[in-house]
């Protein structure tokens, strides 16, 4: 390409730039960007060609041109010729002085080209800018900000010119008036100062090395004069602060003496700048950089000042620290800086002043002292070596702080102390202390909408968390910490007030004991007798244990302590390593396998129980046992704070003495137990009933004795008369602790030795729980009240009744008390308010009726009756919400209602027999029925229950009839269609499970599938459906499937129970009545001869008590059913009572189907609203081929007689009778049942009749009903093939067709049509098909597009043999069309699209096109397009390089597409072709006519295509 075209390119981008679209206007600059990457000086003398030739270019155009040849100087700089750079140097230049008046972007722009050339070129560079930079004359603003640039870009390249440079720039600096100006200038001195020093410290680099600080000092300290004497002075804040920047890195070259001399005025006047500026980041990194000159000149006079210093950053470090403004952080590390280097020089002075401000109150003052501290700690640790004392003594003050800033800021300090052994000195664990009670912080969330670090208040959890942090750093990384916190760390296991400690304190003493192993047993083992604040093994087992019990609580303190008591075992007994080895793993285990959500809590205190039991086995030491029981008592007021925790401590002390042999302690222990137990706290009850249980099981008669001896105590010896109830105690207090009592004899049936708890049961156990219970005053027995204990004697009647369950397999018994213990359960039940659900009693007073049920002596028939008729009132009689707030009550009912189904199967259990399941529903039948929903919900719930309990527990033993099963199924059919649509699944459940007792009652396996009842559970979605049509018409299903599973004998007692339901109050239920009666007397009706007088007269009194019209006219129809099997019967019935029935008019249509037995056509066409469409002149034709279709799939026979019927009307005169009679046959056409009934060539021979029919919409129809066969009769297409394919061609050339309908009815019927004929019927028209559907490509209208692209990739099929190479340019014509659409709107058009696309890469002859459209052109997946037409046009650039011109041109086509996104693909498309094109394909391009094509596009008003345009004018500079 000659140069002129390169340049042509830029032109036409640049010309582009006064686009006013941001993102356009990036794309140009890229794009010229990417020209320059390999045409760098063709690109960059069109920028200079034009920026000269376009003076009156306004700015913001000029930057942007600007911009880019700065990219390209950058990325190009070292192939950049000296011509070049010259041009480019002149014109930024130019560019950059242009305006006397400040214009900071372009000024900007052009001084950042001048710097991105000075990288390579600075010489040229500075003899261009030193013309504009003469002696006596103020230079322009970007001069030199240019220089200062340069200093910093090319520190060895500009040096050398700083001498100059300065020497001509003092003088200017008195003449500079300007705030503007003074700044450029002081920016300019801290530029170059940096310079210097970088080129100082890098003297074995620089290229004269024997460059000198004294070379520039003379003229730093002329300009220091001027800035600090006189600018410093400046009202303006920027100017102050530009000048104090300047100021920092001066100072490191200024001579000696005159910084010396100048430190007295220098200092305050740096230090008076804090007054004056908020913002105070620049200030104090100058300060520390004059400090730092200062000390390493050995400055004598900077002592004198040291507490000014102080006193003045001191505040900064104070002053809060806003943690999202980077400056502020950056000036506190400044001043950090600043005492860094104070410590170093000043350490008395420093801690002088630092130590007492620790004592100040002051929140700021205190945290800012602290950081202070710490920083000093860290970076100055050799000159605080001898102040370590000093230091930890005044630690003692802040420890005392409460506030959560303070305290953070000790703890940071502390990490410091320790990494530097301050913690090894006296007062050094004061410290450790204070970590730990940090780490003991409750965990409290951080308030929403607040910024800790930007607030006054910090969160509590975050002193925790880093407190964590510094514990766990100190203990493992820093060695010399090791002695001093092991085995310290241990005495902060037991206080209570360090429970939220404990995971990190366990982690750490772990990983401390750890190291200690590694050194030797000796090194590991506690000597207890020289560390008496110690705890004894005794307690650190109890304590690790206990707080395992709820292993997630406290950040997972359960496998923490676990894996801490496991390390300890040899401080623990020596007897336990090796087995603690096998068993704390396992445990530890399981915690990791589960979470918070997923834990049994009854399994895991289990598991832990059984540790327990294991552990005491291996020690097998009494006198250590009794040790370890003691200590457990004494902890138990520990956790008074944590019931729970509490709980399974006294669970723990009844399993250590369980396994002590000391009778005289477990008494004691006992004894203790219940004096000092907490009664109203319910954990504490369930505690120490469990520890009484668990004792039983080694100490059943001491532990008996012990509960008899303390009732006989002088705690519970007083009488309980009337006027002296407990005087001590409150009645409330008396009845905690009679529950207490009571739990505890429970528990110890529960745990005693079965062997010999029978003979305590009712002499030692029942005595003494109904004496607790049942108060006497004056010899009359008073109800109690009390909730607690009420609940108590429930609980242990349960344990209780299990008890005697567990021991009766080895001993018979007969529990005489089971009839009262019942009665006083009922009474309990009966109690329970039915307005809401507020206590337990109901559910647990139901549990321990299913309990009861299962002991001897069996209830009376009676009892029984009024157990289940109490509790099921007492449950399904709530209200519907049940008085339910809170999800605690929602699990209440919840277990209520469980409840309650367990007593009624263990009622059921006892007699599984039909007459016992009808017992049941003879209670629950009136809540089926219930008006209410949700008492009706409540008892199909429980019916589907009991019904699948039964079948699941049925074992039949001989063939027995199932006497009740037609009264039960009409129970629970008409629910099927409940109102409420919740109830029917649990409706044809109960259905379902009757009809498999049914089942095997007549002998069939328990795991035998009935092919028939399974459709049962088919038809469930369809009852959810909310068309009642549906509806009733899966009840009709429903129906049919009782009919064939129903014995005859239960036939009639079925549909008397049916006619039942037709009185229900749910009025759906009563109409889905009628649909069971009215199928049942259809299928089975021919049965019922001798019934009919019976059927008629109760058919006759159901009228007339039936409101509903529904109703009324379903229960007529079935008076029609029955007499069209028993006609004279009906007719003798009839005629003996007067007729009630009226007969209701039906549209004609519908009429005659269903009297010609079409019912289930009329059900079909009206799901899908057929008849509504059929009444409308839009749907008529739809509704028409609904009819069609569902004549076909359910009247077939029919048909043959109506295709006669109507074969004359295609012929009739009216329009809409032909198109009506087409439709209906071109649908007739889809369904194979034409050619069953051989009515194929008939309805082919007479559609295709009407091609030449003079209305468009049957000729249309003609073409559907053709493409039909390609469903109907797909076998029959190859015979027809010719006459088919010619009626689509026709189709396609129609010409009174001016929307194209036949066009694209034609275009359909082929891409159905094309697989099923002979080939070489395709391949004579394959061209004219392809030619004639191509112009619908870019159809406005999206079917027209989807069906031609899609009908193209189907005609890829045919193109093998003779076709292929005039196929082939079929396939280029059409490739850019069908790649461009995958950008359609239209996500038909998209799927057509890929699909054609994979079609043609077969016959393309490209594997890697082929495999590409194979992997990326599947529906569903998604498509990076622009990477996708990446690799397209890759590989037809390497396999079809002659097609370019071709392709190209065809997307040129596209620049004037209606459609945004594609004339935005059509650029992108022409961009990649020519990135993969080589030099000859590139010959074929006609390049003048596409850059004039792609100006136009730069001119689109979408932007998105405008950017397309500009990136692929980039790429043209392939090219070149």
């Amino acid at each position: 390409m000659a140069e002129s075209n390169v340049k042509k390119l830029a032109t036409t981008l640049i010309d582009a730039v006064t686009d006013k679209d941001p993102l356009v206007q990036e794309q140009l600059c890229n794009s010229l960007c990417y020209l320059g990457e390999s045409k760098a000086e063709e690109t960059l003398n069109a920028c200079d060609e034009y920026l000269r030739q376009h003076e009156k270019l306004a700015y913001p155009y000029r930057v942007i041109i600007l911009k880019a040849m700065e990219m390209i100087v950058k990325n190009n700089i070292d192939e950049l010729d000296r011509s070049t750079a010259k041009i480019v140097i002149i014109l930024a230049s130019n560019e950059m002085t242009k305006s006397k008046e400040l214009i900071l972007d372009w000024q900007q722009a052009a001084s950042s080209v001048l710097v991105a050339v000075g990288k390579r070129f600075i010489n040229k560079v500075m003899e261009e800018v030193l013309t504009k930079f003469q002696p006596g004359i103020l230079p322009h603003y970007f001069v030199m900000q240019t220089f200062a640039n340069l200093s910093i870009t090319n520190v060895f390249g500009m040096v050398p010119f700083l001498n100059s440079i300065l020497s001509t720039m003092l003088p200017m600096l008195n003449l500079a008036r300007q705030d503007q100006m003074k700044s450029i200038f002081c920016f300019a001195l801290q530029h170059f100062s940096d310079s210097i020093l970088e080129y100082l410290a890098n003297l074995d680099q620089a290229p004269d090395p024997t460059v000198r600080k004294d070379t520039f000092s003379t003229e730093i300290f002329s300009a220091y004069d001027v800035l600090f004497n006189h600018w410093l002075q400046s009202r303006e804040a920027k100017l102050r602060l530009a000048v104090v920047e300047a100021l920092g890195p001066m100072s490191h070259l200024l001579p000696n003496e005159k910084l010396e001399e100048q430190l007295p005025k220098l200092i305050p006047g740096i230090i008076a700048l804090y007054r004056k500026h908020a913002e105070t980041f620049y200030v104090s990194k100058s300060l520390g950089q004059i400090l730092e000159a200062s000390v390493n000149m050995g400055s004598r006079t900077l002592e004198v000042q040291v507490d000014m210093l102080l006193a003045a950053l001191h505040p900064q470090i104070c002053a809060p620290v806003d943690s999202l403004n980077p400056l502020v952080i950056k000036n506190h590390n400044e001043v950090l800086r600043c005492f860094t280097i104070l410590a170093c020089s000043f350490p008395d002075r420093l801690l002088a002043f630092l130590l007492p401000k620790l004592e100040n109150n002051n929140e700021r003052i205190r945290v800012g002292t602290l950081h202070i501290m710490r920083q000093v700690i860290n970076s100055a640790s050799a000159q605080m070596e001898i102040k370590k004392p000093f230091i930890l003594s005044a630690m003692k003050f802040p420890l005392l702080d409460t506030n959560n800033k303070v305290k953070r800021a000790v703890v940071q300090a502390i990490s410091a102390m320790a990494h530097h052994g301050y913690l090894e000195q006296p007062g050094g664990e004061m410290m450790i202390e204070y970590i730990l009670r940090q780490c003991a912080l409750p965990l409290e969330p951080v308030p929403k909408k607040q910024f800790p670090e930007t607030e006054d208040f910090l969160a509590s959890d975050s002193v925790r968390t880093i407190s964590i942090n510094t514990l766990y750093l100190i203990s493992t990384t820093v060695d010399r910490m090791n002695d001093v916190l092991w085995p310290y760390l241990l005495e902060f296991l037991i206080p209570v007030q360090f429970t939220n400690a404990l995971t990190p304190l366990c982690k750490s003493l772990m990983h401390l004991a750890m190291k200690r192993q590694e050194e030797g047993e000796n090194s590991f083992l506690i000597q207890y007798d020289s560390n008496v604040n110690l705890p004894s093994p005794f307690a650190l087992t109890t304590r690790l244990l206990i707080v395992s019990s709820h292993p997630y609580l406290g950040e997972g303190r359960g496998a923490a302590s676990l894996r801490l008591l496991n390390v300890l075992h040899l401080n623990i007994h020596p007897l336990l390593g090796q087995r603690w080895k096998k068993t704390i793993p396992p445990l530890v285990n399981y915690l990791e396998e589960h979470n918070e959500e997923t834990l049994s809590q009854k399994e895991w205190e289990e598991k832990l129980l059984m540790f327990l039991r294991d552990t005491l086995i291996v020690v097998s030491d009494n006198t250590w046992i009794c040790q370890l029981s003691l200590e457990m008592c004494k902890q138990l007021n520990c956790y008074n704070g944590t019931p729970l925790e509490k709980n399974f401590l006294y669970k723990c002390i009844g399993t250590t003495l369980g396994a002590t042999s000391n009778k005289e302690i477990v008494k004691k222990h006992l004894q203790e137990l219940l004096e000092t137990a907490r009664y109203q706290e319910e954990v504490e009850r369930e505690g120490l009933s469990c520890a009484f249980g668990i004792c039983a099981i080694n100490h059943l008669d001491d532990t008996l004795i012990k509960l008899e001896d303390f009732v006989k105590s002088d705690i519970f010896r007083k009488s309980v008369g009337i006027f002296n109830i407990f005087k001590d105690r409150s009645d409330t207090e008396v009845d905690k602790v009679k529950s207490t009592l009571i739990l505890c004899y429970g528990q110890v049936a529960m745990h005693a030795p079965q062997e010999l708890v029978l003979a305590r049961i009712e002499s030692h156990i029942l005595r003494n729980v109904f004496q607790y219970f049942n108060t006497k005053v004056l010899g009359i027995k008073v109800e109690t009240k009390d909730e607690t204990l009420k609940l108590c004697l429930i609980r242990s009647i349960c344990m209780i009744s299990q008890a005697i369950c567990k021991s009766v397999p080895s001993s018979p018994f007969v529990f005489s008390q089971k009839a009262e213990l019942v009665a006083q359960m009922m009474e309990f039940i009966r109690a329970e308010p039915m307005d809401f659900l507020k206590t337990a009693i109901r559910k647990r007073a139901m549990i321990a009726c299913t309990y009861l049920s299962t002991l001897e002596p069996p209830l009376e028939d009676l009892d029984k009756a009024e157990l289940v008729h109490s509790c099921l009132h007492s449950v399904l009689a709530l209200p519907s919400d049940a008085g339910i707030t809170s999800s605690c009550q929602q699990i209440l009912y919840f277990d209520t209602m469980t409840a309650l189904m367990d007593l009624l199967t263990s009622l059921l259990l006892r007699n599984l027999t039909p007459r016992g399941l009808q017992n049941m529903f003879e209670h629950l039948t009136p809540w089926i029925k219930s008006p209410k929903g949700h008492e009706r919900e409540r008892a199909l719930g429980l019916s589907a229950y009991l019904l699948r309990y039964f079948l699941e527990h049925l074992n039949v033993i001989a063939i027995v009839p199932f006497h009740n099963l037609g009264l039960l199924v009409g129970i629970f059919s008409p629910r099927c269609a409940d109102s409420l649509p919740s109830l029917r699944h649990d409706a044809l459940d109960c259905v379902y499970s009757l009809l498999y007792i049914q089942l095997f009652y007549e002998g069939f396996a328990q795991d035998y599938q009935d092919e028939v009842a399974e459709k049962l559970l088919s038809l469930k979605d369809s009852l959810s459906d909310p068309n009642v049509t549906v509806l009733f018409h899966t009840c009709y299903s429903i129906a049919q499937i009782i009919g064939k599973r129903l014995p005859p004998d239960q036939f009639i007692s079925l549909l008397l129970t049916t006619f039942e339901g037709l009185k229900d109050p749910d009025l759906n239920c009563a109409r889905a009545a009628t649909v069971i009666i009215n199928c049942l007397l259809k299928e089975r009706g021919a049965v019922l001869l001798e019934k009919v007088p019976e059927i008629v007269g109760l058919i006759h009194g159901k009228l007339c008590e039936v409101k509903d019209e529904h109703v009324a006219k379903a229960i007529q129809q079935s008076v029609y059913l029955l007499a069209s099997q028993h006609r004279a019967a009906v007719v003798a019935s009839l005629l003996a009572s007067p007729l009630p029935f009226d007969s209701c008019a039906v549209e004609t249509l519908q009429a005659m189907l269903f009297r010609g037995g079409s019912g289930e056509v009329i059900t079909y066409v009206g799901l899908d609203g057929g008849w509504e469409l059929m009444k409308t002149s839009e749907g008529h034709e739809e509704g028409v081929t609904l009819l069609a279709r569902a004549m076909a799939k359910h009247s077939g026979p029919k048909l043959p007689l109506i295709v006669k019927t109507l074969i004359p009307v295609l012929s009739s005169v009216y329009e809409i009778q032909r198109i009506t009679t087409t439709a209906y046959f071109a649908e007739l056409l889809s369904s194979n049942v034409v050619n069953d009934l051989i009515l194929l060539e008939s309805l082919l021979e007479n559609t295709m009749g009407r091609q030449k029919d003079v209305c468009t919409h049957v000729r249309r129809l003609v073409l559907r009903g053709l493409a039909n066969i390609a469903t109907g009769s797909p076998d029959k297409v190859r015979k027809h093939g010719s006459q088919l394919l010619t009626a689509m061609i026709n189709g396609l050339d129609d010409k009174d067709d001016p929307h194209n309908l036949m066009a694209l009815e034609a275009m359909l019927g082929l891409s159905r049509l094309l697989d099923l004929v002979e080939e070489w019927d395709v391949r004579s028209i394959l061209l004219h098909i392809t030619i004639r559907i191509r112009p619908f490509f870019d159809n406005e209208r999206d079917e027209f597009r989807s069906s031609s692209i899609n009908l193209f990739g189907h005609l890829n099929k045919f193109c093998h043999g003779n076709c292929e190479d005039v196929f082939f340019e079929q396939i280029i014509n059409g490739l850019v069309s069908l790649l461009l659409h995958l950008q359609d709107l239209k996500p038909p058009v998209v799927s057509a699209c890929k699909f054609a696309l994979r079609m043609c890469g077969p016959n393309m002859g490209c594997e890697e096109l082929t495999a590409l459209f194979e992997k990326q052109l599947h529906d569903g997946r998604g498509l990076h397009f622009g990477e996708f037409m990446n690799d397209t046009s890759k590989y037809l650039m390497q396999n079809f390089p002659d097609t370019l011109g071709r392709l190209i041109n065809t997307n040129l086509f596209y620049f004037k597409s209606c459609w945004e996104d594609i004339r935005a693909a059509a650029p992108m498309f022409i961009g990649f072709l020519v990135l993969h094109a080589d030099k000859v394909a590139c010959e074929q391009v006609d390049l003048k006519q596409l850059i004039s094509a792609l100006q136009l596009l730069l001119k689109d008003p979408a932007p998105t295509v405008r950017i397309k345009a500009a990136e692929t004018l980039g790429c043209l500079v392939k090219f070149a």
